[in-house]
């Protein structure tokens, strides 16, 4: 059985994104009906356009930022494969639909940075209107 690590600070050196300023979580699916129709080249151009801009969090020797503020991860199926490539964002809860490369930039620059959901993509929006 493996040992329950009970001291914060071990933890946190550990496993360094329980301290990392992370705003949002950005999930591409890769699920079998995603991939055939580009979720492979989505999250690449997530990839690339968050490295450039220096947002996307993880290991400097990895090329990323420590202190970036988008953790982005693969993901199997989302539960609508017909319209894919699927994305998912949080904190907001986002869910957009037919996504392709050439949409990402977009994503990033009006929602990720400007905090305002892509309509024409979106399936689902889940934030609160205060």
């Amino acid at each position: 059985m493996k040992k329950f690590i009970e001291d914060r600070e071990q933890l946190e050196k550990l496993a360094p994104v329980a301290t990392a300023p992370i705003k949002h979580h950005v999930f591409v699916c890769n699920g079998k009906s995603c991939s055939a129709v580009g979720s492979a080249e989505v999250k690449k151009a997530f990839e690339e356009q968050l490295d450039a801009k220096n947002l996307r969090y993880g290991k400097a020797s990895k090329g990323r930022n420590p202190s970036g503020e988008i953790l982005l991860t693969d993901c199997s199926s989302m539960g609508f494969c017909s319209i894919g490539a699927a994305v998912l964002i949080y904190p907001e809860g986002v869910w957009y639909a037919q996504v392709g490369a050439e949409d990402v930039e977009e994503i990033i620059e009006e929602h990720l940075e400007n905090g305002n959901v892509v309509k024409r993509l979106a399936l689902v929006e889940m934030i609160s209107e205060d």
